[in-house]
């Protein structure tokens, strides 16, 4: 009878290994599967923490490069793409974000953004936002010293923006709340660079 009692009121530490297992592989399977339903950004001109061609900077043609993603969530209504450097003005001593570009209400079922799209090839309905060099359009890596890094950041929302002009500071106020999924693609430039 004490036995029987101490099945009754105690796990046996088989069985909790067993649900430890279970419970592992069950996690796996939903992180692998959110893994799968990640969106994802690349470029045909540079891969991740890679060098950035000088074509796509002010030393070169200060085009925008072609940028290519998958991923979008089902529920998405527009896409906000922004450009920026944290490592201004100096990588050593960063005193502040400069934003290079600012694209917002692209379509969602967009899937890509053909190189100098800023000129003239945005997606029907799409906006471009004020960037740190005043204007509206893109403004290529430009570092007046070191080594920078350049953050390519696309978001998926579940709703269009309201704006006109915007800058990068009052999309991510509307967009709190409202990002679906997003994906990261970062470039490096230093002057000098070919």
């Amino acid at each position: 009878m004490k036995r029987r009692e101490f099945m009754l009121g105690h796990v046996s530490p088989l069985r909790n290994s067993r649900l430890a297992l279970i419970l592992f592989e069950a996690s796996l399977i939903i992180l692998w599967g959110n893994a799968a339903m990640a969106m994802t950004l690349k470029s045909p001109a540079f891969q991740q923490n890679g060098h950035i061609p000088s074509k796509y900077t002010c030393e070169g043609e200060d085009v925008s490069p072609p940028l290519a993603w998958e991923g979008a969530p089902d529920g998405a209504k527009s896409l906000v793409l922004i450009i920026d450097d944290p490592d201004a003005p100096d990588p050593k001593a960063p005193k502040m974000v400069w934003v290079h570009w600012v694209v917002y209400n692209m379509p969602p079922d967009t899937k890509s953004l053909p190189e100098n799209a800023g000129k003239a090839r945005l997606p029907q309905g799409a906006l471009l936002g004020l960037n740190d060099f005043k204007k509206t359009g893109y403004g290529g890596p430009c570092p007046p010293i070191g080594r920078h890094r350049y953050f390519h950041k696309l978001y998926a929302l579940d709703i269009t923006l309201d704006l006109r002009d915007a800058t990068k500071s009052q999309i991510e106020r509307v967009m709190r709340g409202h990002v679906l999924a997003n994906a990261e693609l970062i470039g490096t430039y230093q002057k000098g660079d070919r």
